[in-house]
This record gives C-alpha cells, sequence and structure tokens, in this order.
C-alpha cells in the first residue's frame, strides 16, 4: 500500500505543477492533442520515453510493447493492437515522427537470444517476440564466436531495425514517408552508460546522438 501511496503523492505533484503553476499547458490540451512524433517503446520500467527524453504532456504518442517492437502489417481480422496505435497516430493525428526506441538490458531480448522463449509455454509473449527471430538469427550468424552479452546488445540494435521493416509494410505509412511527411527513426538507449544513439543509414551503424557523461560530469 506504501508504494500505491506514492504514486497518489506523486499524482499531487503533477496537479501542482501543470493544473496550477503551468494551466495554461493543459488550457491548450483540453482541447485535444497534437503530438509530432510517436514513440515505440518497451514496457520496461526504466525506460520510459517521456522520462527520457524530458517532454511535457501531449509532446509524445507512445505505444509500449515487451522489447519495443512493430509486427508487420496484416489485415487478417485479428485484434492488433500496435498496429491500431500506427493507425491513429499516423492517420490521425498526422505525426510527422515515429521513433523506435529501444534499450540496453531489455529482458525480452535477451530471453528471445537465450532460445527461453521456445520452450517456457509462455502464453503470449513467445509468439509475440517471434516478431524478432529474423534479428535473433542475423546476430547468431554475424557474432557467433562473441559473449552472450555481446549478442544480446546486437540483437536489441537489430530488433530495432526489424521493426523499422516492419513499419514501411503499412502502405499508409510508406506513401507518407515517400513523400517526405513522415520521418522514421531508430534510437537506442545505453542505459548501462547514460547515451542515446541513433541508426545512420549510410553507414549501417548506431552512433551518438547524446554521448555517455563523462566521469566528471556525474558528479
Amino acid at each position: 500500500m506504501d508504494d500505491v501511496t506514492h504514486f497518489i503523492t506523486g499524482f499531487g505533484r503533477f496537479q501542482k505543477k501543470y493544473f496550477s503553476s503551468d494551466q495554461d499547458l493543459y488550457d491548450q490540451l483540453k482541447e485535444g492533442q497534437q503530438p509530432k512524433a510517436l514513440v515505440i517503446a518497451c514496457c520496461d520500467s526504466r525506460v520510459d520515453p517521456a522520462i527520457v527524453t524530458d517532454c511535457d504532456p501531449g509532446e509524445l504518442f507512445v505505444v509500449r510493447n515487451v522489447a519495443n517492437l512493430v509486427p508487420p502489417y496484416e489485415t487478417d481480422g485479428g485484434i492488433h493492437g500496435v498496429s491500431s496505435a500506427l493507425e491513429f497516430g499516423v492517420k490521425s493525428l498526422n505525426v510527422e515522427h515515429i521513433i523506435v526506441l529501444g534499450h540496453a538490458l531489455c529482458g525480452g531480448i535477451t530471453a528471445l537470444m537465450r532460445g527461453d522463449l521456445v520452450e517456457d509455454g509462455s502464453e503470449f509473449i513467445g509468439p509475440w517476440m517471434r516478431i524478432a527471430s529474423r534479428a535473433r538469427t542475423n546476430v547468431l550468424e554475424r557474432l557467433s564466436d562473441k559473449p552472450f552479452d555481446a549478442q544480446v546488445r546486437a540483437c536489441e540494435k537489430t530488433a530495432i531495425l526489424t521493426s523499422l521493416e516492419n513499419l514501411i509494410t503499412f502502405p499508409w505509412i510508406e506513401e507518407r514517408v515517400n513523400a517526405g511527411t513522415l520521418h522514421l527513426h531508430g534510437w537506442y538507449f545505453d542505459l548501462i552508460n547514460g547515451a542515446l544513439l541513433g541508426y545512420d543509414l549510410d553507414s549501417d551503424r548506431f552512433k551518438p546522438l547524446v554521448a555517455a557523461p563523462t566521469s566528471t560530469q556525474r558528479l
């Protein structure tokens, strides 16, 4: 119960900040939301995209799931939570950017690389993580001689690229990307070192967007 009280107290601080000190912001948001970016992030409690990017309410339209994955476009009559959020963000909110935000120490990717999801009998996680199965195969082929931790870090990044590729399978995303009205980004939060990396298409590498802090800066 103490944990829940902590959250309620936190709402009080939020209320004071946005409904007292900065009421203008929520007066605007009452009229509707106009986020410029849609972020696909992991459910991991350590990588809240609004906190990581220091955004105010209304700036990000956020979709969170295990391992920040995007499934391919499907019209099979099933229930598709991520796809429906993409449709709303792109077609209704007209976001200008989609950011796939992966991160280091991802539990879903670690389990995928271990092969745990094949045998553990998970009802939902195993089938979901199969979206990233080709990322796992790619890493095992390229880095078979590397330590397991290095393979996991590589798969975390490669899975981001898989999600970017899957985004283009949605016809209304591809159309906007080709028209230059929508831009796709692959970001990787290195929470081990405190850096933010971005995928660079020209070099086919993740490069620093914000470098890790120096030991002096951390003090």
